[in-house]
């Protein structure tokens, strides 16, 4: 979509130097800013209580959002597609349409070069006519070059990156995997109970009721779960800890100190942020069993590569590496491929710095001889483990579907696992996506 809109006609109240501005931080903008940064653009032309973007250009990623916590943490790719099917032909409509589980006001437009999406939740333009009409000139330009950042940055992707979207793609799908079958058992086990000709139909409907309210509490604790593996902003992850130990703090007479980490610090994996957490409460309770101490002191930094660690206490310095739970600790740190630094001064203290890297080591060696994996077994191996489904690895390898499942049926026997979540993290663990 082309627009040749002048600058003057892009928002009433826009003075050049600010558009050229907006338009600046658009075209520099990381892919993880884009949102925001565009949100903040459409300011005050437009107003949203959330914004939304559904792009099938970052498959690790297919959302960007801003705005509302409440909105953008339960939007789901899911609702974003049905929006975008329900319009195949309109490149703009307003509706009032199903999004974070509840029916809202939506302003939807498409980027047709990619056929990304963006929703405006609540959108509200300026009041006059002649407000309103350049208002949808400068969302359609903003749009128009956000749609074509992401495409361009994607394209240019260095290797970190594809990596990185391809490891989150492999665990949505190794979630989904688990998803499905949890309601496949439980829609299983509902009816089993609803068709029993020995249940009276009272009692049936109360032990389905409970049984399916029993469900959903687990799947959604297993979707928290799961989601929260995949990133975490170092500001949260920190906060988190500050909750956990805040129990410790005020059940005792130790004081704990925290130094908070930079605001804008990398967003930490998942595991790292979990391993981190579970690390300093050790080392805290650890610290507080020791005689005659009134401050720990703990603090988080981020060099880019690595979640820098620093716990410091102002005892007497009897914490050694023999302690049972520094060892506990040094082979949760080992786990991540991180370094464990205990140093302990008689009558001083003990500081103990960690270092946790942020990335998952590359293999160096590809070990899979053993499973005696045909040349075409192995090409399906790797698009499974990358996250594609069936119809995808066949148009990939331009082979049926029925192929595609009969290779997969004979990986699970060599590589004796029974699900494909366990043959992708199998060949996770083995290095092989590293070597593709």
């Amino acid at each position: 979509m082309t627009h040749t809109t002048t600058s003057a006609g892009l928002g009433d109240r826009l003075a050049p130097w600010d558009l050229l501005e907006k338009v600046s931080l658009l075209a520099t903008s990381p892919l993880l800013e884009i949102a925001p940064r565009l949100q903040s653009a459409l300011l005050p032309a437009i107003r949203c209580s959330a914004l939304l973007i559904f792009t099938e250009d970052c498959t690790g990623r297919p959302q960007k959002k801003a705005g509302d916590e409440s909105i953008t943490s339960k939007a789901s790719v899911e609702e974003l597609e049905r929006i975008r099917r329900s319009q195949p032909e309109q490149v703009r409509w307003r509706a009032t349409d199903l999004i974070a589980g509840s029916q809202r006001e939506i302003l939807v437009l498409r980027y047709l070069p990619s056929n990304a999406l963006l929703v405006l939740v609540d959108p509200a333009f300026g009041e006059a006519p002649v407000n309103h009409a350049n208002s949808r000139d400068l969302l359609d330009y903003l749009w128009d070059l956000t749609a074509a950042r992401i495409r361009e940055k994607v394209a240019d992707a260095p290797p970190s990156y594809l990596r990185e979207s391809r490891a989150v793609s492999a665990e949505r799908t190794r979630v989904t995997t688990e998803l499905v079958d949890q309601f496949s058992a439980s829609l299983d086990a509902l009816l089993a109970t609803l068709r029993s000709g020995q249940i009276a139909d009272a009692p049936a409907r109360q032990k389905a009721t409970e049984w399916a309210a029993h469900t959903l509490v687990g799947l959604r604790t297993l979707d928290d779960r799961t989601n929260g593996l995949v990133e975490e902003p170092v500001g949260t992850a920190f906060s988190r800890l500050r909750d956990d130990l805040r129990p410790l703090s005020e059940a005792g007479e130790v004081e704990l100190q925290f130094i908070e980490p930079p605001a804008d610090g990398r967003a930490l994996p998942g595991e790292v942020a979990h391993a981190a957490r579970s690390i300093i409460r050790g080392l805290a309770m650890a610290m507080m069993e020791q005689p005659q101490i009134q401050r720990i002191r703990t603090q988080w930094d981020c060099d880019g590569k690595n979640l820098l660690i620093n716990v410091r206490d102002d005892g007497f310095g009897t914490l050694d590496h023999q302690a049972p739970v520094v060892q506990r600790l040094q082979r949760q740190v080992q786990a991540l491929k991180g370094t464990l630094n205990l140093s302990a001064i008689a009558g001083w203290g003990t500081e103990v710095a960690v270092a946790l890297p942020l990335d998952a080591p590359r293999s160096s060696a590809v070990d899979v001889a053993h499973w005696k994996l045909a040349t075409r077994e192995f090409e399906v191996l790797k698009l499974l483990a990358s996250g594609q489904g069936n119809r995808a690895i066949a148009a990939e390898l331009r082979i049926s579907e029925n192929t595609v499942k009969f290779h997969i049926r004979n990986l699970f026997k060599k590589l004796d696992v029974h699900s494909r979540a366990e043959a992708a993290a199998l060949a996770h663990s083995r290095g092989l996506m590293d070597a593709s």
